[in-house]
């Protein structure tokens, strides 16, 4: 069974639905009008309550996130994240993401809690 996920906010709804359509429980951050502008750590803590590993591009931003978070003692689903180095945002990004990120889903305990993935192609 595939982790739940929550899509950042510059990751929108495309991808999300696109993920559904696959079979995969994954929401996105645009499509939650609560959810929008938010700042990230309490974007993080959404998804934490919510059970769902982040996925982001925010990496700058995310990783010292996650620090604080072992740091404080506490817990999120996962952190997922993606470099624009291995994912270039042109015309392929939507689909190159969607099949990465559906082939992690795949694969037993790739995703577990505490941790941070860099997605790969």
């Amino acid at each position: 069974m595939s982790s739940p996920l929550l899509l950042d906010e510059m990751l929108g709804e495309r991808i999300a639905a696109q993920l559904v359509g696959r079979g995969h429980d994954v929401l996105s951050v645009v499509s939650d009008f609560s959810l929008i502008s938010l700042p990230d750590d309490q974007v993080l803590a959404e998804a934490a309550r919510q059970g769902r590993a982040l996925v982001t591009l925010n990496i700058k931003d995310f990783l010292p996130l996650d620090a604080q978070y072992r740091a404080g003692g506490r817990s999120h689903a996962g952190l997922v994240l993606i470099a624009t180095k291995a994912f270039p945002q042109d015309r392929g990004f939507v689909g190159a993401v969607v099949s990465a990120l559906d082939k992690l889903l795949q694969e037993p305990g790739a995703i577990i809690p505490d941790q941070v993935v860099f997605l790969r192609r």
